[in-house]
Order: C-alpha cells, then sequence, then structure tokens
C-alpha cells in the first residue's frame, strides 16, 4: 500500500518559495527518520535534507540556508520548505523514509513531485 504521498509541487520564478509535504503512515512517521531527495533533469538522484526522529537536521550544502526541513506530529507529515529558489533547483522531488542501515538505503519513497524554477 501506498506509504507516503508527496504533494506542494509546481513552477516558480527565481527568488519564489514552495513548501513540499509528504504525508506519511503513523507506523512510519513514527518510528523512522526521513530525508528530501530530487532528480534534477538528466542528473542522478541526490540527497537534500534528512530528519531524524529526534528532529536533529542536515541539509546538502546546495541548499543550506535556503530550505528547511521540519516533521509535523500531529498530521504525520514532513515539509520541505524552499526560500530564495534558483533554476538549478528544477527537479523531481521525493520523499523517504527508514534507512536500513544494512543496505544503506531508504525502505520506502513516494512517487515524486516536480519543481520547476524558471528564470
Amino acid at each position: 500500500q501506498v506509504q507516503l504521498v508527496e504533494s506542494g509541487g509546481g513552477s516558480v520564478q527565481a527568488g519564489g518559495s514552495l513548501k513540499l509535504s509528504c504525508a506519511a503512515s503513523k507506523s512510519i512517521f513514527s518510528n523512522c527518520g526521513m530525508a528530501w531527495y530530487r532528480q534534477p533533469p538528466g542528473k542522478e538522484r541526490e540527497l537534500v535534507s534528512i530528519i531524524s526522529r529526534d528532529g536533529t537536521t542536515s541539509y546538502a550544502d546546495s541548499v543550506k540556508g535556503r530550505f528547511t526541513i521540519s516533521r509535523e506530529d500531529a498530521k504525520n507529515t514532513l515539509y520541505l520548505q524552499m526560500n530564495s529558489l534558483k533554476t538549478e533547483d528544477t527537479a523531481v522531488y521525493y520523499c523517504a523514509a527508514c534507512m536500513d542501515w544494512v543496505e544503506q538505503k531508504y525502505n520506502y519513497w513516494g512517487q515524486g513531485t516536480q519543481v520547476t524554477v524558471s528564470s
């Protein structure tokens, strides 16, 4: 069954803002760290930001100071607030949850949401 559902993508001009959401099942949200990844056109998927169960966060250098990851326990929802967007932020954004530390990969992925930033 569907465990992660992203929303909030769209088109925006450079300098603008968007807020992505990822609704998760309660079991995932309660037990797992979560992350946002993105895949720019023609490129590999890359890590954008991570948030642990206790709220500890980390960010890719390319988004530090512009993006904020957060989680809302009451709604079982992960967010990514994206400000000062640049054309190079154009990508399909995915949320992920529950790291398998043996396989070094996340077990659950959303379907992705497109973010397009125009100049």
